[in-house]
């Protein structure tokens, strides 16, 4: 398998994009839950690389539709995405005190205003891109059934209840089937979901998920590597939760040296599956690059 060469910077335009739209975003105007939504913002607009919006926008450029005319899609996976995360580190779940740099968002705001903050985000992002998104009625809810089958059991939930179950099989198949759905679907999704809103054919919708379900395992891949070489202070959040959680990762099941073997290896396929959908995908090429030699 061939190594590609690394590929120009980080798409920060379309970060910038999605940066300003989050910041816009209201999420109702009823005084008396002022405080639900003052959690809910600080979770959403606490930064990061937005790679699972910036990936639907460069989705659109790349079939040739408007990054503008697909923001609702990518509004809301990142929407989605923040409620994981506040979920995620519940005392419950992985019990983490730190996420991007500042307190998680229960200990900035408590347990319960936490679980309910997650639960809204996942409900606005679906309000989002049914009634905000452009397009034919059938392909946008196309796109809504794609995102929600991608988040449900079938799909993040499910890898995460895989996760705090150990009830994912033995080997590297196993831990590709977990990340699939935990990791994978959501970011499989955040493209997926802009072909079948714009109406793709099936072929292309196809050739562009092969890509972004090979782009999930090495995030994940990547995201395990870090977790065991990288500070605290570089990642923004606890340095080797996985290990203390006493979690099966990558590094566990084959050490650093595999896992970046393997990081290495579904970079390349990730580039050759692009390859195959779209030639001129220089953007998402560039995404691919940054998520496999991102150092946070």
């Amino acid at each position: 398998m061939t190594i590609p060469s690394i590929t120009g910077t980080y798409p920060e335009e379309l970060r910038a994009l999605i940066d300003s739209e989050l910041g816009r975003l209201a999420y109702g105007d009823d005084p008396s839950t002022d405080g639900l939504r003052e959690a809910m913002r600080y979770s959403v607009l606490a930064g990061g690389k937005r790679v699972r919006p910036v990936l639907a926008l460069a989705t659109a450029r790349a079939i040739g539709a408007s990054p503008g005319d697909i923001l609702p899609i990518a509004l809301g996976a990142e929407l989605i995405h923040t409620y994981s995360l506040i979920h995620d580190d519940l005392p419950a779940m992985d019990d983490d005190d730190l996420r991007r740099g500042r307190p998680t968002c229960h200990k900035a705001f408590g347990e319960d205003v936490a679980i309910l903050a997650g639960d809204a985000l996942y409900a606005e992002a679906f309000t989002l891109i049914l009634t905000r998104q452009k397009g034919e009625p059938r392909d946008v809810l196309a796109a809504a059934a794609r995102m929600a089958a991608a988040t449900g059991v079938d799909g993040m939930v499910g890898g995460q209840y895989l996760d705090v179950k150990d009830a994912m099989g033995p080997g590297i198949d196993g831990l590709r089937r977990l990340h699939a759905l935990k990791t994978g679907r959501l970011i499989a999704a955040s493209v997926e979901c802009v072909l079948l809103a714009t109406g793709a054919s099936a072929d292309q919708t196809e050739a562009y998920r092969a890509f972004a379900q090979e782009l999930g395992v090495l995030f994940q891949v990547v995201d395990d590597i870090l977790d065991v070489t990288e500070t605290e202070e570089e990642l923004g959040k606890p340095q080797g939760s996985d290990e203390r959680h006493g979690k099966r990762t990558y590094v566990s099941e084959f050490g650093l040296d595999g896992a970046r073997d393997l990081a290495t290896a579904s970079h390349a396929a990730a580039r050759e599956l692009l390859a195959a959908a779209d030639p001129r995908g220089d953007e998402l090429a560039r995404i691919s690059d940054y998520i496999a030699t991102r150092s946070h």
